[in-house]
Parts: C-alpha cells; sequence; structure tokens
C-alpha cells in the first residue's frame, strides 16, 4: 500500500474512532483543569499546625475541585459509552491498515468496560477518603485505562494487542501504587515485577509467531502456521497468551492479584476485577479462533488450577479485599471455562459471564466498602458481626451477591455457571477430551468449597454480635444507597430474564 492510500485508510478510520478520541480530549482536558483551572491545595506537613485539622475554607475549596474533576470525569465516561453505541450500528469494519477491527463484540465489550468505570467513578464519588491517602490523580489514569481497554476490544494485530496491553497494564501500576502508604507501593511494586515478566514472555511468544508466519495479523496465521509442527505452534501460541492470562489473573500469572488487590482503593479494585478481564476475554478468544492447534486441554489444566487454588486460599483469609481477591481468581477459572468448550454456546456462555459479574463483583466492593465504613473503615472480615440489625438493607443487598458468587439461585451468577457448564458438557461429547469432565467434576465441587467463605460473611452479619462496643455505626447516604440498589438489583432480575441479555449476546 502506498503512503497516500495509507493517509487516506487513517483519515477514514477516524470516524471509527470517536469514543478513543473523546477519552482522550477528556484526559487532557482533566489534567489541565486539575493543574491550571483548579488550585492544587497542598497537604500539611508532618507536625505543622495545620495537620491538626484543616481550614474550612481550605476544606471547601477541595470539596470543590473534588466535584469538578469527578463531574468531568464522568462526563467523559458516558459521553464515551454514548459513542460507543452509535458505533453498534454503523463504521464497522477494519480500521488504520487492519490494525483494529470495530465489530459488534467490540462495541459490546467496549460497553462492559463502560459501565465498569462508570460504577467505580461513582462508588469513588460517594465514598469521601482522605486527601492524602487518594490523590484526585488518579481519575485520568483511570481514563487512561479506559482508552486502552478499548484499544485492546478491536486489536486484531500482535503489535497493536501488545501496545494496548502495556498501556492497560502501565496505568494499572499507577492506579496501584498512587496512594501515600507503603502497602500500597509495595503492592504496585509486585504487580509491576510480575507484569513486566509476563510482558517479556508475551513478546517473547509474539516474535516467535511472527517469525513463523511472516505477519502480525491474526486473520493470517491459520494457513501459515498449518504448515509448522504442532508442538512449536503450542510453546509460541502459550507464550503469547501470558500477558491475557496476567490480564486475566489466571494461575500461573496470578499472584499479583491479593497484593495489588489489598493496597489499591477500593474502587480501583473493584474496576480491576471487571475491566481488564473482559477486554482480555475477547483478545484471548480472537487469538485462540486463529489457531490452528487446540489449546483445549492446556486451557482446561489453567481453569482447573485457578479454580482450585482461588477457592483454598480463599478460605484462610481474614480481610475481606484479599478475600475477593482470591475469589477473582477462582471467578476467571470459571470464566475460561466457556472458552475451553471452543464452540458458539461456550463463547457466548463466557460473554454472558463476564457481562453478568460487572454487577456482581462491583456491587460487591461497594457493599463491603459501606459496610467497613460503620467500623473504622477496617476490612477485617470479623468485624462486619451485628451488621445485620443496624444495616438491613446493605446486609441483604450483600447476602444475595454472596450467593450470587457462590453461583446459587436466584442470582444470575447460576445462570452465568449453569450456561458456561452446560457448554463445557455440549463440548465433550463433540471431542471426547477426558479433560472436560474433571474439570466439570472439580469446578462443581469448587463451587460448593465456596460456600464456606462466601457465605461467612452473612453469618456474621446477621447471627454474631459487633466485635468491639465502641465501633459505632455511621449514617448511609442516599446516593451510597442508590448506588447499591442499581448494582444489586440486576443480580437478582437477570436470573428470571437472563433472555434480555442473551439475546443481545447471541446477534453479536
Amino acid at each position: 500500500m502506498q503512503l497516500i492510500d495509507q493517509l487516506n485508510d487513517s483519515i477514514r478510520s477516524l470516524s471509527g474512532f470517536w469514543p478513543e478520541l473523546a477519552l482522550a480530549l477528556a484526559i487532557a482536558l482533566i489534567v489541565l483543569a486539575d493543574l491550571v483551572l483548579i488550585s492544587r491545595l497542598k497537604t500539611p506537613k508532618a507536625g505543622s499546625s495545620a495537620e491538626l485539622g484543616p481550614k474550612p475554607a481550605d476544606q471547601l475549596a477541595y470539596s470543590k475541585n473534588r466535584s469538578i474533576l469527578y463531574g468531568l470525569s464522568l462526563t467523559a465516561v458516558v459521553v464515551a459509552g454514548a459513542l460507543v453505541i452509535g458505533q453498534g450500528t454503523n463504521n464497522q469494519g477494519f480500521l488504520f491498515n487492519a490494525a483494529l477491527l470495530l465489530d459488534n463484540q467490540a462495541v459490546f465489550y467496549k460497553l462492559v468496560v463502560t459501565l465498569a468505570a462508570f460504577f467505580a467513578i461513582l462508588h469513588a464519588w460517594t465514598i469521601a477518603r482522605p486527601r492524602a491517602a487518594w490523590p484526585l490523580d488518579w481519575l485520568p489514569i483511570l481514563l487512561a485505562l479506559v482508552l486502552g481497554l478499548y484499544l485492546m476490544t478491536m486489536s486484531v494485530n500482535l503489535l497493536t494487542i501488545y501496545l494496548s496491553i502495556e498501556l492497560v497494564s502501565i496505568s494499572s501500576y499507577l492506579l496501584t501504587a498512587l496512594s501515600t502508604d507503603r502497602k500500597a507501593s509495595e503492592g504496585g511494586l509486585k504487580y509491576l515485577l510480575f507484569g513486566a515478566v509476563s510482558s517479556a514472555i508475551m513478546l517473547y511468544g509474539m516474535s516467535l509467531l511472527y517469525g513463523l508466519t511472516g505477519t502480525l495479523a491474526l486473520s493470517d496465521f491459520a494457513e501459515q502456521l498449518a504448515q509448522n509442527d504442532s508442538f512449536v505452534v503450542y510453546v509460541a501460541g502459550f507464550l503469547t497468551l501470558a500477558g491475557i492470562l496476567f490480564k486475566l489473573s489466571l494461575v500461573p500469572f496470578h499472584v499479583w492479584t491479593p497484593d495489588a488487590y489489598e493496597a489499591a482503593p477500593t474502587p480501583v479494585v473493584a474496576f480491576f476485577s471487571v475491566g481488564p478481564k473482559a477486554a482480555a476475554l475477547l483478545v484471548l478468544m480472537r487469538m485462540l479462533t486463529a489457531f490452528p492447534a487446540s489449546f483445549q486441554t492446556p486451557l482446561a489444566v489453567v481453569a482447573l488450577a485457578s479454580i482450585t487454588l482461588g477457592n483454598l486460599s480463599a478460605l484462610w483469609q481474614t480481610d475481606a479485599k484479599r478475600m475477593l481477591a482470591y475469589s477473582s481468581i477462582a471467578h476467571a477459572g470459571f470464566l475460561l471455562v466457556g472458552v475451553v468448550a471452543f464452540n458458539k454456546t461456550g463463547f457466548e456462555a463466557a460473554t454472558f459471564y463476564v457481562a453478568t459479574y460487572v454487577f456482581i463483583n462491583m456491587a460487591a466492593f461497594l457493599l463491603v466498602d459501606l459496610l467497613a465504613q460503620q467500623r473504622a473503615g477496617s476490612l477485617t472480615i470479623q468485624n462486619f458481626g451485628g451488621l445485620g440489625s443496624s444495616q438491613p438493607l446493605l446486609s441483604a443487598a450483600l447476602t444475595a451477591v454472596m450467593i450470587a458468587l457462590t453461583g446459587l439461585p436466584p442470582t444470575v451468577g447460576f445462570t452465568a455457571k449453569l450456561l458456561a457448564f452446560s457448554a463445557l458438557l455440549e463440548a465433550y461429547q463433540s471431542s471426547g477430551n477426558p479433560w472436560l469432565p474433571a474439570l466439570f467434576g472439580i469446578g462443581l465441587l469448587n463451587a460448593v468449597i465456596s460456600l464456606f467463605y462466601y457465605l461467612r460473611i452473612p453469618f456474621l452479619l446477621y447471627f454474631r454480635p459487633a466485635p468491639a462496643p465502641d465501633l459505632s455505626d455511621t449514617a448511609i447516604s442516599r446516593p451510597q444507597l442508590i448506588l447499591a440498589t442499581l448494582l444489586t438489583v440486576p443480580v437478582l432480575v437477570l436470573f428470571f430474564k437472563p433472555s434480555w441479555l442473551l439475546r443481545w449476546i447471541e446477534g453479536l
């Protein structure tokens, strides 16, 4: 293709790139607002008289600045989401010389990411935290993370896959280590080290694939790789998948998860548990369909290891965020069950799982955060005792969400697991792979194991007294109750009406 043709193609591609352009503009605007338009407030130094308490005028100015930045960020996410919805009907096809592909699948997964970002910003906005512990700089970094996830959903070229994953990873490292405490620095450093290793492994695998095929486009892989030995294809393919398994928190690339989740602010962790997983799932499905060799058996082993290790590790946790971190590892394994089926039903089940997981997990982190505020911000599970009587609505909502994470009716968590394991059985009937019934049986056994740690929180809420009499309850605001309701109601409604979402997914 000549240079003028490439230029014309790039200009034409801009018509399908409006959400990403809007996010890039919003990032620049919010950074500018933070630096220039809004007066920066300095945190008092240790030992100064100002440390004893902020001046009323200073506190009022900070509150106003905070509202402006949150409002701009929320507006940017809503505008990007509206532009994504507009992409569902027009301007679809390859973009930028086939480096990106805008199709219905990309649009759907972009909406999942947008919804997660929307709820994460609302979560952070409704819960006030100390200025020094949570700088407002996290908002443009979150939007950069969303931009990277948008690019991931459209990537069909090894170069764009790698670059978008790196944008997501760098933003995630910064969000994890942004706070000033030592735990955040430790969690961010561990995240960075494991991310760098997985990135290097992935890049090495991509170089092998390029050497075997002479192309970076996924659409050209099948014919070229079919001419090579299957063992070589397996090695190159699995090395390439390392970066995707890292973003999904799957074994053996899961080690960073509990420390990063414990270190980062709860709204950021809630987004980590959903947004990157959604985009990585789509990239994984696209790469697997491009490979001529079947990765069913190795991925079944990965899913089995992730489900088992995540559940067994969660049993011993005393901190709610660490428990949910290991829970997310187990759920990444359950998410992979649909992919392991390697059929249309399985891919649709995995898509349904990740779409409903947005509501379940975002609700879990929000409700845990709200209840922790009743115990002076403590996330120790034992401290949730006695809150069932003082906070009946939040406790009932958290009970429903824990049941959904377990995968029991009447919640959409049951429907998601039912669809995934049904697709797995269908795949076994057609392939006869002995690993599939093993994954089916041990997966169901792990669902039973998860009962012990998921239902421990409702047990403490309703059947145990408060651990200390000096832990006083604080009022829950109306915005917090509304947000908790918005996240919890779909968890129940989609159990009775899963067709509302399934019809949309089947049409992708």
